[in-house]
């Protein structure tokens, strides 16, 4: 019998549930897994900050630094690495590393060899395990369900914080009450086994992508930015994010403040609040596939932000436990729409070969956000009380659903990542090297004189796939003498990078828009592709050794 785990598709009934994705059985053992491994790392959060009680209260904040400082500094190189190689082998990498160090930590503890340096030191090192590790997981969510059930797959993944952020605190304490941190520990670092068996077992259904050929570290994570500076979908799930995040950081960050002096709670009240947010984020899960099936990603987006302001406003402004409580229902719902929301807006849009890095992008602007935004409104509650900063968030996501009426997310053909071989590889009469370059692209077009001005619009979509994917440069330009004749020019640094653009970076939606511009054509007529090379370092070495001077190629079959 086999012991791996392929990656079927999901069944095909109830393909709308909020549960569909446990269907897959990869990802249903990961759901698992994962989640056990999660309530070890809050078990863990909650050992070493007990361990740190009797010394510095601010060597106590600093665990919680520790562990979410390496997201801010490694997501992006964390997304560069899980694009350039296999995100199973990043997985599993990292899985290990988490496990060693957290054996360390154990070990030490036990041995009673365990000082506040050291302690600060390893859970560092785990906060860094935990950010190389993001991308990589978050990229790899559509190999395991199905395009349309991505929304449903994110709400889980918050269901699976929200019972781990119930459960493993509560579990800490006890374990650290009854017998001793090191226990914690202990269980921490067994946790992350789970997760490593599923990754050993399971089949990837296609294989990696590889980097174009000499391509390095800089180049990569600049390609990562240009696409995401040039895919308007992106930046407006980006823009949504700092706008909501920083504003509903409010809420994590003031509740124990209003939980102790507006609502005079103790510390059974204030789990009690927390509760409520917990739960109203595992109902969640259940109403976002019908709010997204009847209003679309942007109106349910749009009805969490406010419905989140409304809940900031009864924090500032009610003084009655239950009611609050019965408010704090709606914010965890409102809380894990709107982040499924955007996380699945994220995944739907970005292609296979740049999805980490989007992804890191996406979680460097969540975390920031969070991080940022929380020290601000403890400054301004610290000086105004806690009414004047929770009334300023709850504006800030206002904002933000307004927001929606003049950007509204992307959906539809012109955001589908899925690969497209539409570009054959050009034939050229001698063999180029892969760092020779860079490469200068021409594209003539003849358009009927009628449909100039629609094809320059619509060319600006192709112009930005153009960069999406690796241009430098890009122009569009008229013939002075002859109107009907438009150019195109863009520029790529290697010929390597040329030839990714052709082997696994053009999508089914960069093929949307250059089918749309080529309808407005002249008939009869297709463009012609020009391939040529920089010559300011000598010519290009033909494939029998002798130099030949690099002309230009045409290519009229390109779009063909």
């Amino acid at each position: 019998m086999n012991p791996t785990l392929p990656s079927p598709p999901a069944r095909p009934a109830r393909q709308d549930s909020a549960w569909a994705p446990l269907a897959s059985r990869v990802f249903r053992a990961l759901w698992i897994a994962q989640l056990v491994s999660n309530i070890g790392s809050w078990m863990q959060m909650v050992g070493a900050q007990w361990l740190l009680i009797g010394h510095d209260p601010a060597l106590v904040t600093l665990v919680q630094t520790a562990s979410s400082l390496p997201v801010v500094l490694l997501a992006l190189p964390a997304g560069v690495l899980a694009d350039r190689q296999d995100r199973r082998r990043v997985l599993l990498v990292t899985q290990g590393v988490l496990f060693a160090v957290s054996g360390v930590l154990t070990a030490l503890t036990f041995a009673d060899l365990l000082t506040p340096v050291l302690l600060l030191v390893l859970t560092f090192l785990l906060g860094c395990g935990t950010a190389l590790m993001g991308p990589a997981w978050q990229a790899i969510q559509p190999e395991l369900v199905q395009r349309r059930q991505l929304g449903q797959a994110a709400a889980l993944g918050g269901v699976n914080m929200n019972l781990a952020r119930a459960v493993g605190p509560a579990v800490g304490g006890a374990v650290v009450a009854a017998a001793d941190p090191a226990w914690v520990f202990a269980f921490n670092a067994v946790s992350y086994l789970g997760i490593g068996v599923v990754l050993l077992l399971w089949r990837r259904p296609g294989p990696h992508t590889p980097a174009p050929q000499g391509e390095k570290w800089t180049a990569a994570l600049d390609a990562g930015r240009r696409f995401v500076w040039h895919a308007p979908g992106i930046r407006r799930v980006l823009l949504r994010t700092l706008l909501f995040v920083p504003g509903g950081a409010a809420l994590w960050a003031l509740l124990p403040v209003v939980a102790n002096r507006s609502l005079r709670l103790g510390s059974g009240g204030y789990g009690l609040l927390l509760g409520a947010v917990g739960v109203g984020a595992v109902a969640g899960a259940f109403v976002l596939p019908r709010s997204n099936r009847k209003l679309g990603a942007s109106r349910t987006l749009g009805c969490g932000s406010l419905l989140f302001a409304g809940v900031l406003v009864v924090l500032a402004t009610v003084r009655d436990p239950w009611l609050v409580t019965l408010a704090l229902l709606f914010a965890g719902l409102a809380w894990i729409a709107v982040l499924s929301t955007l996380n699945a807006a994220m995944q739907t849009q970005l292609p296979g070969w740049v999805r980490a890095r989007g992804l890191a992008v996406y979680l460097l602007v969540f975390q920031g956000g969070q991080a940022l935004a929380a020290p601000l409104w403890g400054t301004l509650a610290a000086g105004l009380g806690v009414t004047v900063p929770l009334l300023s968030a709850a504006a800030l996501l206002v904002v933000c659903a307004v927001s929606l009426r003049r950007w509204p997310l992307r959906e539809g053909a012109e955001t589908d990542p899925s690969p497209s071989a539409h570009w054959p590889a050009p034939p050229l009469v001698f063999d180029p090297g892969p760092a020779t370059g860079p490469v200068l692209v021409t594209v003539s077009y003849r358009v009927a004189p009628e449909h100039g001005t629609a094809f320059t619009e619509r060319m600006e979509h192709v112009g930005r796939a153009r960069r999406r994917t690796g241009a430098l440069t890009w122009g569009l330009y008229q013939d002075g003498q002859d109107p009907a004749h438009f150019i195109e020019n863009y520029l790529v640094a290697s010929w390597s990078e040329h030839l990714a653009q052709h082997r696994g970076r053009l999508t089914l939606a960069d093929r949307h828009h250059e089918d749309r511009a080529r309808l407005l054509l002249a008939p009869g007529t297709r463009p012609e592709v020009t391939h040529a090379f920089d010559t300011s370092a000598g010519p290009v070495v033909a494939e029998d050794g002798e130099a030949v001077p690099p002309p230009p190629h045409h290519d009229q079959a390109a779009w063909d």
